[in-house]
């Protein structure tokens, strides 16, 4: 059987053929992880091999919304020309819930000129990737993904409630941990689990959080790219399968006032690529030189990364103090109240945790962002600051308070915008800018509630 990673389109062919395959959805993430692209015939895609999409539709905002004019037409062509797509292979899945055999692929973009489209989420992660191998560096990621589980909401004005479970009751009470909880709505995790098998994604442990009905799934620790993939398909899944159990599925950073927000914990190590040594240990286990810089690359870096990790109004919402998520960018060993976790480990598997991005974030781009702090604090060799050993919450808020402030910070980091990509930094500051205006036109209810009479 060929690794999934090897695989060409000859095996490609012979992958759709063995599980006789139908259509094709032949997907693109876009800035925001969505799923764009086409569904085509099995003979269609094979003839083929790709298609063609305007190369603004990966560079849209949430509401689909376009720049009308600015530096963002400086990077993408007014005249709305195509990119050219080429599936990857290695991402082929099937849809387990379509009714016929249905399968899933994702595509790169690149221009006419077979350059890889430089602001597309997967081009970017690429880029980055490739930095550390011209170093002879390989990483290692495994997310933590949290989310919560709601009743059907078909109204935006009303606010998100937990979905009624097996008993027939709601959850009300902080339930971390509770096995019995997630008991409560064992068939949909069930027909997630039986969904993720048939797709091959490495997910792990299940386990309820904190927020009543908050969950977060563990993924196996692999290749930034294919973790990227994988939780950009298991985004998919457990929407679609929460929609069959007659609840949704939110990947927003904070869905109820009142309970946690939810994260994507990335934890990161770094291996020689010729010998598989976690470059982050020494030869007599102790900490290295690298793990510290890359520490200290991470505080330096992330306050200006954060409009990536934290990309919409609602997440700024989500970093407050004592909230179960960071206000700053402390680091300390095996501390969960700070923003940079080094959690307990045997030297072989030494690792940071980053735990400040949001579960909104889109995998691809999170994870070039984190990556790309590290990367810049070991080619810079950046000292960190000494480790926090107590409540880190006790400090001092070190992160942009809003989106607005989080935008002004990345434009103005040159430093990530050179290991990024500088078209994609622009086209994605330019989007991010109208998905704010946009919302700034909505007036909250708690400003009718306390200003309406009172100023």
């Amino acid at each position: 059987m060929v690794a999934r990673d090897k695989l060409s389109f000859s095996d490609l062919e012979h992958w759709l053929n063995e599980r006789r395959v139908t259509e094709i959805e032949c997907l693109v993430p876009d800035l925001t992880g969505v799923a764009r692209g086409k569904i085509l015939p099995r003979e269609k895609f094979t003839e083929d091999r790709g298609m063609r999409l305007p190369e603004a539709v990966v560079a849209m905002g949430v509401t689909g919304e376009f720049p009308e004019a600015g530096p963002y037409y400086d990077v993408i062509s007014p005249t709305d020309r195509d990119m050219h797509l080429r599936p990857d292979p290695s991402t082929v899945r099937l849809v387990p819930w379509a009714a016929d055999p249905t399968a899933q692929v994702l595509h790169d973009c690149y221009d006419r000129d077979g350059t890889l489209v430089p602001y597309a989420p997967r081009s970017v992660l690429r880029r980055v990737c490739e930095l550390y191998a011209a170093e002879g560096w390989q990483p290692i990621v495994a997310p933590e993904l949290e989310f919560y589980l709601v009743a059907r909401n078909s109204d935006p004005d009303v606010p998100l409630k937990p979905p009624v479970g097996r008993s027939g009751r709601s959850e009300t009470s902080r339930q971390a941990y509770s096995i019995d909880a997630v008991n409560e709505f064992d068939p949909l995790f069930e027909d997630i689990y039986a969904y993720c098998e048939k797709m091959e994604l490495g997910v792990d442990t299940l386990i309820h959080e904190i927020g009543a009905g908050q969950m977060e799934i563990n993924f196996f620790h692999a290749a930034p790219l294919q973790l990227a993939d994988e939780v950009f398909f298991f985004k998919r899944t457990v929407r679609e399968a929460a929609l069959r159990h007659n609840m949704f599925a939110t990947f927003m950073a904070k869905p109820i006032a009142g309970e946690p927000g939810s994260a994507m914990h990335i934890h990161q190590s770094v291996v020689d690529a010729a010998t598989g040594h976690n470059i982050f240990s020494q030869a007599d286990g102790s900490a290295s030189d690298a793990f510290r810089w890359y520490l200290g690359g991470l505080q330096k870096y992330i306050p200006a990364a954060m409009a990536l990790f934290a990309p919409y109004v609602n997440s700024y919402r989500r970093l407050a103090r004592h909230t179960a998520a960071p206000i700053n960018i402390q680091w300390g060993t095996d501390n969960r109240t700070v923003g940079i976790r080094s959690p307990v480990a045997p030297p072989h598997a030494r690792r940071i945790e980053n735990r400040v991005i949001g579960a909104d974030a889109n995998p691809y781009v999170a994870l070039a962002a984190t990556l790309a702090c590290g990367w810049l604090g070991m080619k810079q060799r950046i000292e960190p600051s000494p480790e926090c050993k107590g409540d880190a919450y006790l400090g001092d808020h070190a992160l942009p308070r809003s989106l607005g402030e989080a935008l002004e910070l990345l434009r103005a980091e040159k430093d990530l915008a050179r290991v990024l990509g500088e078209s994609f930094v622009t086209v994605y500051t330019e989007v991010k800018e109208i998905e704010y205006a946009e919302f700034m036109k909505v007036i909250s209810p708690w400003e009718r509630e306390h200003l309406l009479l009172h100023v």
